[in-house]
């Protein structure tokens, strides 16, 4: 099968409904200044155990777009729904692990910090503690359960970020460009990691980067947005894992998304990718 396709194309070969729908939706943002349009008029589908990456450079309003999923930003105009519903403010189907470091609670060691949003939202005692347990077993740190955030590295941070979302459960999980910070082979170990907690669990990933090589190996699919304000520009089917860097097929279609973000005529709504 061809690696670049419509989206669209696929997921309609699923017969199953959107679990996210993101339908013609514009995002502003206000400065000191002036009023920022984030994104026009975007719209995609987002199915269960769908890894998209939404792709693009600097100021495209991919993180806005993930903080409107998320809900924590209503659209000026069209609609985000999940299972059907509108989204309008936040909730514990949508959690989000975002790039900072310091999103832990520094007080609280790594046990607790993955516990804490279960407590708050009324899951019983016993079970947040099994499956406080069981989130950090599945990102490999049960030794430093016992462990306060200061203790870790910048990955075990973001690894616990992760057990923390995953504890909950949530339908999405949102992901804003969680290793931007960190050192390269510490990126590629938890890229690694990542892509090996969704075989274990099978559970909606939407990720943001602007990284192309790390689109490719994370998602499955990926959109690719314009500049400013961020626009549809593709939707791409990927599949590739860490050991297909080297492959021809990997090289030439991040050259080819490359393009896309780069070169102003190689993507329109009317005529799409040049072959």
């Amino acid at each position: 099968m061809n690696q670049v396709q419509s989206v669209r194309g696929t997921a309609s070969l699923q017969f199953e409904p959107a679990l996210v729908r993101v339908e013609g939706v514009t995002l502003q943002y206000k400065t000191p200044d002036h009023l920022v349009t984030a994104t026009y008029r975007v719209s995609l589908d987002i199915f269960k155990t769908d890894r998209l990456v939404l792709l693009g450079p600097s100021g495209c309003g991919k993180s806005t777009l993930l903080k409107a999923i998320a809900g924590f930003l209503k659209p000026v105009e069209g609609s985000i729904t999940l299972k059907g519903k509108p989204i309008d403010a936040p909730g514990p189907d949508r959690m989000m692990v975002f790039q900072e470091f310091d999103q832990l609670l520094p007080w609280k060691t790594v046990r607790a910090n993955v516990a804490f949003p279960m407590s708050v939202n009324g899951v019983a005692h016993d079970e947040v503690r099994a499956r406080a347990n069981e989130a950090i077993a599945k990102v490999n740190l049960t030794k430093f359960a016992d462990a306060y955030p200061h203790m870790l590295s910048g990955g075990m941070k973001q690894r616990v970020a992760i057990a923390r979302a995953m504890a909950m459960r949530p339908d999405v999980l949102l992901m804003d460009e969680p290793y931007a910070a960190l050192d390269a082979l510490t990126r590629r170990k938890m890229q690694d990691e990542l892509l090996q907690l969704w075989q274990d669990v099978r559970f909606t990933l939407v990720f943001v980067t602007h990284s192309i090589e790390e689109a490719v190996v994370i998602g499955s699919r990926i959109v690719v947005l314009s500049p400013h304000p961020g626009q549809v520009r593709a939707e791409l089917n990927s599949g590739f894992a860490q050991s297909d860097r080297d492959a021809p097929r990997f090289q030439q279609l991040t050259t080819r998304i490359s393009h896309m973000l780069f070169d102003a005529e190689a993507v329109s709504p009317e005529k799409g990718p040049k072959p």
